[in-house]
C-alpha cells in the first residue's frame, strides 16, 4: 500500500491507475481517430481476397508516402451468398447443386488527409475487380 498526503492508498486504486494509463498509451492511435476533424473512409470490396489485400497495401503505401496518418486495413466480415439449383429439370429433387459467391471487404481510415494525399489517391491505379467506396466524414 502507498501513502500519499497522509492517506493510505489501496492497491486496487494503484492498479486501476496503471491499467488506465496503459490503455491510454495502447489506444492512442484510436484516440487520434476520434479527435480528428476530418476522416476519409475507404471501403474495398472484391470476390478475390488477394486483390483486396494488394489494393489495400497500395493505398496504405501511397498515403504513408504523402505523410498522412492511416488506420487499417480492417478486415470486415466476408459476405457469403449461396445459390442452390436443381440439377434435373422435371424430377429428382434430391439432386441439387450449390454455388457460392464470397465478397471480401477491407476498411481503411485516413485521418485528416491533405490535398497531396487526395491527389495521390486519385492518380492511383487499381485492379478492375475491386470496388472502391470513398466517404469523407467531417466532425
Amino acid at each position: 500500500m502507498r501513502h500519499t498526503r497522509g492517506c493510505v492508498q489501496s492497491p486496487l486504486v494503484v492498479l486501476r491507475y496503471e491499467i488506465t494509463t496503459y490503455h491510454f498509451q495502447k489506444y492512442e492511435k484510436e484516440a487520434a481517430f476520434f479527435m480528428a476533424s476530418q476522416v476519409m473512409r475507404i471501403t474495398l470490396k472484391a470476390y478475390d481476397h488477394q486483390m483486396v489485400d494488394q489494393s489495400a497495401k497500395k493505398i496504405i503505401e501511397t498515403v504513408k508516402k504523402t505523410g498522412s496518418q492511416v488506420s487499417g486495413p480492417v478486415p470486415l466480415p466476408t459476405k457469403k451468398e449461396v445459390v442452390t439449383i436443381l440439377r434435373a429439370v422435371h424430377k429428382y429433387k434430391d439432386s441439387r447443386e450449390q454455388f457460392e459467391q464470397r465478397t471480401h471487404k477491407r476498411l481503411i481510415d485516413i485521418i485528416e488527409p491533405s490535398q497531396k494525399t487526395r491527389d495521390a489517391l486519385t492518380r492511383l491505379e487499381m485492379p478492375a475487380g475491386v470496388y472502391i467506396d470513398i466517404k469523407m466524414k467531417n466532425k
